[in-house]
């Protein structure tokens, strides 16, 4: 197992689903804080579902397609990012985020993001990179901003949860901006 340091007392480790017992408990303590923003929020209920929500980036993983990663700190899972889509041949991805309250504060969503951003255009050699969010999410929106996105458009009335209709913001970095951005924070 390896993990990547974020701050000290906090890294970044693969989400597997022998962890879902782990993943479950962040989740119970996350759910009302993520459940309108990350939607297997709220179906990873019990043992079972969440096991199956990890289980579902594993397969991604193993086709190049997705990868699902955990914040823990001070030895606790406060948070996480992914690979929501990843398609290489395209030369896109889509990376999502999400934190539970004891996660938030400390920079580690957008340490962490920065690591996926860094794999998919140094690594993997992507061309752009999406993040979505809601225009009420506004801790995400700050992240993606932060990351130097750009906001490409509004999805109005995308998505639905409990029964209202939601907009979807899509932001976007493109490996030239990332390249930009890493030189600029270098100096």
């Amino acid at each position: 197992m390896y993990a990547i340091p974020l701050a000290p007392g906090a890294e970044l480790r693969p989400l597997e689903p022998w962890q879902a017992p782990e993943f479950l408990a962040h989740i119970d303590r996350a759910r009302a804080h993520t459940d309108p923003w990350i939607p297997w929020a709220t179906y990873s209920t019990d043992l079972d579902s969440a096991r199956a929500t990890l289980q579902s980036y594993a397969d991604k993983q193993a086709a190049d397609r997705g990868r699902i990663f955990g914040i823990w700190r001070e030895g606790t899972l406060v948070g996480g990012v992914m690979f929501v889509h990843f398609d290489a041949a395209a030369g896109t991805c889509e990376i999502g985020v999400w934190s539970e309250p004891a996660g938030e504060g400390h920079g580690l969503i957008t340490a962490a993001a920065r690591h996926l951003l860094t794999h998919a255009f140094t690594t993997r050699g992507l061309h752009r990179a999406e993040w979505r969010t809601t225009p009420r999410n506004t801790r995400s929106r700050a992240a993606a901003q932060r990351l130097g996105m750009t906001l490409d458009g509004t999805l109005r009335a995308h998505s639905s949860y409990r029964g209202e209709r939601l907009d979807i913001e899509v932001w976007s970095l493109l490996a030239r901006e990332w390249e930009r951005e890493e030189r600029t924070d270098r100096a």
